[in-house]
């Protein structure tokens, strides 16, 4: 089969089988073709929350599938490719943030989205790359431990600093390698670009942008925009999106090193061999850690109103 005939027999099973599909925006343009629900991975929970049917099909990673299953315990959750983990969510797990937390009695631990459901069990809030400033900000505690993700911790404290941070040596491996030089590079290819940065690049490439925000907030950004040239500083996938959603801009990649492996692991013949039932894998979460695991979701979406 060619990628088209393979597009329609997927769309013909999810429709058999009552499956919703969800890519990330990181995934191929030919699996996010054929999903019910694109965007970041917060949005595609919410997204599964809300759709009828009773099986959920992931196209993205590990924390994002267990994520969707946190909200939506009812339901079958399919993740597409069972090796699709992620580097940052896999850096600290429940035993170490236990032991941290005896140093750092009375904080309030703020879990970025992209941890383990089992992390998420001893975390107060939970909070995305767009909602994490918004949220700190009504903690009314001063005190604040924030992981896993150093950079986007530094980016919340600079918008926060009325609070007392505390951030870990953790993050994303594939956004914390841009550095300035390679900004200075993408400049001067492309010096009348604006510089579209996502809060997991390093504070001194942050800095630099002309606008730092979350997946989502960068693609809104330069749809809005009257500006017609942009370089973008997240993984590569979404300068490609964008230039088939705006034919009429120019989109650059920053740096050839903003290429998420995980992301890339899940292909269209996955997303059809876990339809077809003979591929994939089913996200299966104890009672325990979904009671757990959705208070500081439950609180992150009680902040974020």
């Amino acid at each position: 089969m060619n990628i088209a005939q393979l597009q329609q027999e997927i769309i013909r099973l999810k429709k058999e089988k009552d499956v919703c599909i969800l890519a990330h925006s990181y995934q191929a343009r030919e699996i996010c073709e054929i999903a019910d629900y694109t965007g970041d991975s917060y949005k595609l929970s919410v997204d599964a929350s809300k759709a009828q049917n009773k099986n959920i099909l992931m196209c993205g990673v590990r924390f994002m599938a267990e994520t969707c299953k946190l909200l939506s315990p009812e339901k079958t959750v399919l993740l597409a490719q069972p090796m699709a983990g992620c580097s940052m969510a896999d850096q600290m797990d429940k035993e170490l943030i236990a032991q941290v937390k005896e140093n750092y009695p009375g904080y309030t631990v703020v879990a970025y989205i992209n941890t383990t459901a089992s992390l998420k069990t001893i975390c107060d809030v939970c909070v995305t790359s767009s909602s994490a400033v918004k949220i700190v900000g009504k903690i009314p505690n001063k005190d604040i431990l924030f992981i896993p993700d150093c950079n986007l911790g530094a980016f919340v404290a600079a918008q926060c600093p009325d609070k007392n941070i505390k951030l870990l040596n953790g993050g994303c491996p594939i956004h914390a390698c841009v550095t300035a030089d390679d900004v200075k590079a993408a400049k001067a290819l492309a010096p009348d670009a604006e510089l579209l940065v996502h809060p997991e690049c390093v504070p001194a490439v942050c800095a630099m942008a002309d606008y730092v925000g979350s997946t989502s907030g960068i693609m809104d950004y330069a749809v809005k925009s009257d500006k017609k040239e942009f370089i973008i500083g997240t993984e590569i996938s979404i300068a490609e999106h964008l230039q088939y959603m705006c034919p009429d801009k120019r989109f650059h990649i920053l740096s050839l090193k903003l290429i998420c492996p995980n992301m890339k692991a899940t292909t269209l013949v996955d997303v059809y061999n876990c339809l077809a039932g003979c591929g994939g894998e089913e996200i299966k979460l104890d009672d325990d850690t979904i009671r757990d695991a959705r208070r500081c979701i439950d609180e992150m979406i009680r902040l974020g109103e």
